[in-house]
Formats: C-alpha cells, structure tokens, sequence
C-alpha cells in the first residue's frame, strides 16, 4: 500500500496512475474512489458490495464493490481522512486478510488488490483526535509520498505551463515574460489544478 498526502490539486490522482502503470498490475483495473464525494451509508456499499436484498434499494442481483472490481489492479482511495471509524474498520480487514464479505453476505471472498490512498489532511492529528486509527495509518503507510505544494516549486511554473498550452491549445502561444513574472509571484493555492484553469481562462 502507498499513502500518498498533498494539497488538493497537486495531483495525488496522477500519481497514483503512474504507480498503477509502472507496476506488474498496470494490465489490471484502476479504479478511483473519493470519500468526500459519497454519503457515509454508500461509501460501503460501493466499496465492499451487497448480496441481493441486502437493504431497500439494493439490485435484486446484488452488486459486486470496488474493491472485487478492482481483482488483480490497483484501487485508489481519496481523502481517506473523511471516513468513519466503523469503514476504517471493515478496510483494515480487507488490507490485512485480503477478504472481504459483502453486505448482507455470508461467504468470505479473497481479494488480490493494491490500494493507494491519498488525503490532504495531517492523519496523525486526526488519530490523536480519536477520528483515525493508528493500526490503518501504519497499514496505509508502508509507501509514502509527500506531494509538495505547488508555491515550494515555482521553479517547476514554466514547463508545467508549456505543458498545458502544448496540451489545451491549437495554436503556439507566448507568455511574455512580465506576465510570466507575474504569475510567478502568485502563491497557487489552488496548485496545479488552479495553474491549468487559469491559462485555460487566458
């Protein structure tokens, strides 16, 4: 496992595809999961999946989950700060047995997944707040990597921009260089992700 911590817009998503790629899993799936996009009663059922009946709502045929999806690739959890200590639970199972159950189920099924995860808040403040466990912290971070904001590297602002004109544009554009210097004093609080939609804005 890899947890990977950053600001947002720093390209956490990014990098966890380059670790999926350059991998022995890279012709497995990827799949990506963000936990502060999903209410806490579907952050399970989408992850470990249900059997036929499971709950009001549920397919008649059950549903197979992410993490069964994800067999044999690799499936990335963001900001996994923003899950409850019950799901914190049920995925340290999984990390540790490489099973789960689903929903609703009584059969145990192996799972052979690599998880990234990836937050953008201090984890270790969260565990000494009682919001995080210690035990699922330690089992994420056996790789790390801390993607640095993008104001620690203005020194990286003018390839990334060539990049994204290169990418989005048409046609060859200039920056000139006073309009370069301005932006080069911009903080980027938004990162890398505020950098693209500004020179998509000019």
């Amino acid at each position: 496992t890899v947890l990977l911590r950053g600001e947002s817009g720093t390209g956490k998503e990014l990098f966890a595809n380059a670790i999926h790629n350059s991998s022995k899993r890279k012709n497995g799936p990827f799949l990506a999961v963000n936990f502060s996009a999903l209410p806490d009663k579907l952050i399970e059922s989408e992850l470990f999946g249900y059997e036929a009946g499971a709950f009001t709502g549920a397919k008649k045929e059950g549903k197979k989950g992410l993490f069964e999806q994800a067999d044999g690739g690799t499936i990335f959890l963001d900001e996994i700060g923003d899950i409850s200590i019950e799901v914190q639970a049920r995925l340290l199972r999984v990390l540790q047995e490489k099973e789960l159950m689903r929903i609703g189920g009584n059969k145990i099924n192996k799972v052979d997944v690599r998880v990234i995860a990836a937050t953008n808040k201090n984890l270790w403040n969260l565990i000494e707040e009682g919001k995080f466990r210690k035990d699922l912290y330690y089992r994420l971070k056996i790789g790390y990597l801390k993607l640095p904001p993008l104001r620690e590297r203005k020194e990286d602002l003018r390839e990334l921009m060539d990049y994204f004109i290169e990418v989005e544009s048409t046609k060859p554009i200039e920056i000139k260089e006073e309009v370069f210097n301005e932006l080069l004093k911009y903080d980027w609080y938004g990162n890398i992700r505020e950098l693209k939609n500004t020179l998509n804005y000019m």
